[in-house]
This record gives structure tokens, C-alpha cells and sequence, in this order.
């Protein structure tokens, strides 16, 4: 029989999802207060309109700097591009930003397939502890459904996927397809965020951190609930 309250891996994945969706609804909070300081919000765009110039100045080095700092941030979770955003929306607009900052988390997730692929297990447990890690390896199979694959990627933490997938040899191009459509639906909610601050929209600014938020919270139960739908028709109730 399936006892949740007996799975301590299962209690961290829970607290690891609603950790996450705290922490990004308390950043939201935080630029809205920080929005709301009139003082604050003019020195900060003072600061963007040099960092403007400095990227000006050295264009193909400023926009690679932050496809690479976007990378990071797919492949670490303590890594976070957030606060790069509105400085982002401000040099390139929103089309240029969702372009660089889509590509970055793209280049991030091939990244972490690749080191799941090619230095294995204990290079991932090095790289990584995330709990999700440890319990989704043993359930995503090299045949697995796209639609599953794409669930997983909406609902994880954007490194796990790509280090799951790697240890399980899924096929490259069909997760890269999955990676790019389930990181569209972020990176334009980021951006907007950014749009938002620089635009002092507090309401949309709240309401974009909390519809981010939700997505993640419901794709992540959706697939445990079909997860654990799956392990009881194989058998294997602990899914």
C-alpha cells in the first residue's frame, strides 16, 4: 500500500517545490515593496543606464556574459538570473531579453544532459543534491512519452530534468524540444516581471510571481499523481 508519510524522499520533494514557490513569490513581494520606494527605483535606473552604456560599449561581450550567466543558472539551483532581468529588459527590451535569457536556459539544460551522459552518477550526485535527483532518476525511462518528458520539465527544477535525462540516455533532440517549449512559458513571465519593475506595475508584478508559482506547484503534483498511477499498475506501489 502507498504510505506518503512514510517516504522522507517524498517529504523533501514537497518541501523542495514549496520552497521554490515561496522563495519566488517573497522575490516578487520584495521588488513590489522595492517598486513602491520612490528614491530606490530612481537610483536603480541611474544604475541600468550605465550598465547600458558599459554594454554599448562591448555589445558581443555583454550579451554573451549574460547568455552564460543564464546557463548557470539552469544547471545550479543556488544560481538564480532574476536579479539580471530588469537590467536585461532595459538594455535589449523584451524581445531581445527573452531571446538571450531562452537560449541561456536552453545551453544550461544541454549542459546538464551532457554531464548526465557523459560523467555519470557520481558526478551528478557531486554536482547536485537536490532530492527530486535522487527519486525521479529511477522512474524516467529512455522510452519514456514526450508529454512525460515535458511534464517533468515543467514541474522540476530546470537542472534536474537535464541530469535525469542524461543518466538515462533519452534521446538528445526529443528532450532539447521538450527543454525549449517548457522554458518558453518562464522566460516570458521573467521577462514581464522585469517589464513590470522597471515599469512600476506592482499588481502584475504580484500576479506574474504568483501564475509562475502555481505552474510549477501543479505540474509537479500532475506528475507525481502520474507517476504514482504508473508504479501501482507496474506493481510498485512507492512510486
Amino acid at each position: 500500500m502507498f504510505r506518503e508519510h512514510r517516504d522522507p524522499g517524498q517529504f523533501a520533494q514537497h518541501r523542495a517545490v514549496w520552497r521554490r514557490a515561496a522563495v519566488l513569490v517573497g522575490l516578487c513581494v520584495g521588488l513590489a515593496v522595492f517598486e513602491s520606494a520612490e528614491n530606490l527605483h530612481e537610483a536603480l535606473l541611474e544604475v541600468l543606464a550605465v550598465a547600458q552604456t558599459v554594454v554599448d560599449r562591448h555589445p558581443i561581450a555583454g550579451t554573451l556574459l549574460f547568455v552564460a550567466f543564464a546557463a548557470v543558472s539552469a544547471m545550479f539551483t543556488f544560481v538564480s538570473i532574476a536579479v539580471l532581468v530588469p537590467a536585461a529588459v532595459y538594455v535589449w527590451g523584451e524581445p531581445g531579453s527573452m531571446a538571450l535569457l531562452w537560449l541561456g536556459w536552453i545551453l544550461g539544460g544541454a549542459a546538464t544532459y551532457g554531464i548526465g551522459t557523459w560523467f555519470g552518477r557520481p558526478v551528478v550526485r557531486w554536482v547536485t543534491s537536490n532530492p527530486a535527483l535522487l527519486r525521479f532518476e529511477h522512474r524516467v525511462q529512455q522510452n519514456a512519452p514526450f508529454w512525460l518528458i515535458l511534464l517533468l520539465q515543467l514541474a522540476l527544477p530546470s537542472e534536474v530534468p537535464g541530469y535525469v535525462l542524461g543518466l538515462a540516455r533519452y534521446p538528445f533532440l526529443r528532450y532539447l524540444l521538450a527543454l525549449a517549449i517548457a522554458e518558453l512559458p518562464y522566460t516570458v513571465a521573467t521577462v514581464y516581471l522585469g517589464t513590470s519593475f522597471l515599469e512600476r506595475r506592482r499588481g502584475v508584478i504580484l500576479g506574474a510571481g504568483l501564475a509562475i508559482a502555481l505552474l510549477s506547484v501543479v505540474a509537479f503534483y500532475l506528475l507525481r499523481r502520474v507517476l504514482k498511477s504508473a508504479g501501482e499498475n507496474a506493481g510498485n506501489p512507492s512510486v
